[in-house]
């Protein structure tokens, strides 16, 4: 009962804080408007040179120019998840333990990773890769044809959720090395460069990158293991999904736990 209570406690502060954060969002529209312009520019781009790729060759890898695409749009989905509720662990690599300032996280009468994360709760660009990945995966799926199964439908949420919490727990492993580097804002900045291979069919890359991208950087397992159950129904890759998540998690909380518990402001 007692951790039932405490998981209710967190989802109250959770509601109210989203909400704080969105009233934020509001009182600066045009600082929100820039960021989700070029979000959009981004995408677009992106979109496009996969379009003129396809104009050359009728196939990459395997994928046609739609299966690439519902790629591209799926990989937004954990990642804009993430984004939403997690982006604050951007400050602890960057500034945090740098400054001194972390010890304002171990004073509050929640937990410390709590505290963090609350700080930046429903990051805009979080809602700009839902739509705009959720959009991409619509229109694809339906030049495909695509028609998933009653049990492929019940997991798709859970594939998006595993792989948010993938992405959470590579970044808050990177961001807690700044304990002992003080910072890790390049480290936390490469592996984001390296999540973006992710967004493509890991076919077209050279084995040693997919062997990074699947089982040191499991960043394969946020887009391209779930889309390929997905559009094949192929479950060689996906039925690691639960255990690759979970061991992601376990290995950045016990390394965050270890960062906080040797944790003494350095001052600036």
């Amino acid at each position: 009962m007692s951790a039932l209570r405490t998981a209710l406690r967190y989802a109250r502060l959770s509601w109210f804080l989203g909400g704080v954060g969105l009233h934020r969002l509001t009182a600066y529209r045009l600082d929100f408007a820039l960021g989700a312009g070029a979000f959009l520019v981004r995408v677009g781009v992106q979109t496009a040179v996969v379009g003129l790729v396809f104009r050359q060759v009728p196939v990459v890898g395997g994928w046609s120019y739609h299966e690439v695409v519902f790629l591209l749009g799926f990989s937004l989905l954990p990642r804009g998840l993430d984004h939403l509720f997690t982006d604050q662990l951007w400050e602890l690599g960057r500034k945090l333990v740098q400054r001194g300032e972390f010890y304002r996280h171990l004073v509050r009468p929640v937990g410390p990773l709590f505290s963090l994360l609350s700080e930046r709760f429903f990051h805009p660009d979080g809602f700009g890769e839902l739509i705009v990945g959720a959009a991409l995966v619509t229109w694809s799926g339906s030049e495909l044809g695509l028609d998933l199964s009653a049990v492929q439908w019940a997991l798709a949420p859970l594939l998006v959720l595993c792989g948010a919490l993938i992405h959470t727990a590579v970044k808050l492993l990177f961001a807690s090395l700044s304990f002992w580097t003080v910072t890790s804002l390049p480290a936390m900045y490469a592996t984001n460069q390296v999540s973006e291979f992710a967004a493509y069919p890991l076919d077209i890359y050279h084995p040693s990158l997919r062997a990074l991208l699947t089982w040191v950087l499991p960043f394969a397992f946020t887009s391209y293991v779930p889309c390929g159950y997905l559009l094949t129904g192929d479950t060689g890759l996906v039925v690691w999904l639960p255990l690759v998540t979970a061991g992601a998690l376990a290995l950045a909380l016990a390394v965050w736990r270890r960062g906080v518990n040797t944790y003494e402001m350095t001052g600036s």
